[in-house]
């Protein structure tokens, strides 16, 4: 089902906005442009994950360590959880160090965690913002999203 949310002018750009939706509470983000929505519930222990804070990644390969701008997380308020904020895999928990992992070979980047947080596929229609709750959003959706 499509559920207007708000005019694209409502949105900062890194910004999120909570709406409620079918019952549910999800937040609804502007990245560069494009937009992301992310169910308001951490799936670790049930907090209200869209309170908390919007994160870049880390290339941790580069010497020195470099931002990506191009990933962003939303990082749970209670136990710091991050969720990658258009696909909802998790990356990093409590006691886990955010850093790569060795083995044989150095692996580089993040390895997912063992929850994902229920995202939903975005659109923009005629100044309009709306978010399809009938669907979640994988990453082919978010190769294509958002551009309209």
């Amino acid at each position: 089902m499509l559920h207007v949310v708000g005019k694209v002018s409502e949105f900062r750009e890194r910004d999120g906005k909570i709406v409620e939706v079918d019952g549910k509470s999800i937040g609804v983000f502007r990245v560069d442009g494009r937009f992301f929505a992310i169910r308001n519930y951490c799936p670790h222990q049930g907090a209200p994950l869209c309170e908390g804070h919007v994160l870049a990644g880390l290339r941790a390969h580069d010497k020195p360590a470099s931002v990506d701008e191009s990933t962003l997380y939303i990082a749970c308020p209670w136990h710091g959880w991050e969720y990658d904020i258009r696909t909802g895999q998790s990356y990093f928990g409590a006691g886990h160090a955010p850093a790569r992992t060795y083995r044989v070979h150095t692996e580089t980047g993040r390895r997912p965690g063992p929850y994902t947080a229920d995202s939903y596929v975005v659109t923009v229609e005629d100044g309009d913002v709306v978010v399809d709750t009938s669907r979640r959003a994988d990453a082919n959706d978010r190769e294509q999203e958002g551009t309209s």
